[in-house]
């Protein structure tokens, strides 16, 4: 997708990823229309500090925004907000909007990262994943009213979440269907020091099993485990990992498997690139095809 060829690109995503091609476009020289599209009512900022300095109330949401408001403006690009992309026309070159716009492009660049992997019978009142800004803003309001906290998923951000709220001071339960906090990622050894630093600093851990379901009716009553018991909770945060945020290509023409599929230079179709967690590109130097959620 050479930029000397292009008079309007579209980026799909108001991420890091979606910024970065934004500016790099800008950098390289490219002078045509540039629009930038987020799905989130917040322009581009950084998703780390979300689980834990924002979490903590250390840090605002002007601190972790890339970039002033007025930088968009003077780099050209024109960044809309709050609005999703609903579809893809492939051979038309245009995007549909969820405000029933119709934006075309001779470029694309497809930067939608992905989403939470919470069942739909969990969902209530009370319960929340940790994707975005605002699930953050939402979850520290919750810490203030000092709930009982359950983490479901000892991932990284479940980690991060159940250190958090021992921080804020609430009692905090993690449970975990392996046998240990970040087991797939430290290995058996490591993990285990990672068990053993929760509970030194307070955390309840559940290990080895597994939810058998979210009860209460429309408010988080508590969460039942497979193994019969019960963790009371007022305050849930589920983290059992993520997928790639391409419903809204289903039926574009573009390759979906794991991620928009994408070759060693991550184009997907004439015109058409991917970037960041949504893209599933051939990386030669490993000789298969990858799809990394971390770009550090």
């Amino acid at each position: 997708m050479a930029s000397g060829a292009l008079r309007s690109v579209v980026v799909v995503g108001a991420s890091l990823a979606g910024l970065r091609a934004a500016e790099t476009l800008r950098r390289e020289g490219y002078d045509g229309g540039l629009v930038v599209v987020g799905a989130e009512p917040h322009p581009p900022y950084d998703r780390p500090p979300l689980s834990k300095q924002l979490l903590w109330g250390d840090y605002d949401e002007e601190r972790i925004a890339f970039r002033h408001p007025e930088a968009y403006g003077e780099l050209g690009i024109e960044l809309v907000t709050g609005v999703a992309a609903t579809s893809l026309d492939l051979a038309g070159r245009a995007v549909a909007l969820a405000d029933g716009r119709r934006l075309g492009y001779d470029g694309l660049v497809v930067a939608t990262g992905a989403a939470g992997r919470t069942p739909p019978a969990w969902r209530r009142r009370g319960v929340h994943e940790l994707r975005t800004l605002d699930d953050a803003l939402a979850i520290r309001e919750a810490f203030g009213r000092q709930p009982r906290l359950a983490v479901v998923g000892g991932g990284f951000i479940g980690c991060e979440v159940a250190a958090a709220g021992r921080r804020a001071g609430l009692e905090v339960t993690l449970v975990e269907a392996l046998p240990a906090p970040l087991h797939a990622v430290l290995g058996e050894r490591l993990a285990a020091l990672v068990a053993a630093l929760h509970r030194d600093e307070g955390v309840e851990l559940r290990l080895g099993v597994g939810v058998a379901g979210i009860e209460g009716g429309s408010e988080l009553g508590g969460i039942r485990l497979e193994d019969g018991s019960f963790v009371e909770a007022d305050l849930a945060v589920v983290g059992v990992g993520v997928r790639p945020a391409t419903d809204w290509l289903v039926g574009s023409g573009l390759g979906l498997d794991d991620g928009v599929v994408c070759d060693d230079r991550c184009l997907a179709a004439d015109g058409v690139v991917a970037a960041g967690d949504v893209a599933s590109w051939w990386n030669p130097l490993y000789g298969q095809q990858m799809r990394l959620e971390h770009w550090t």
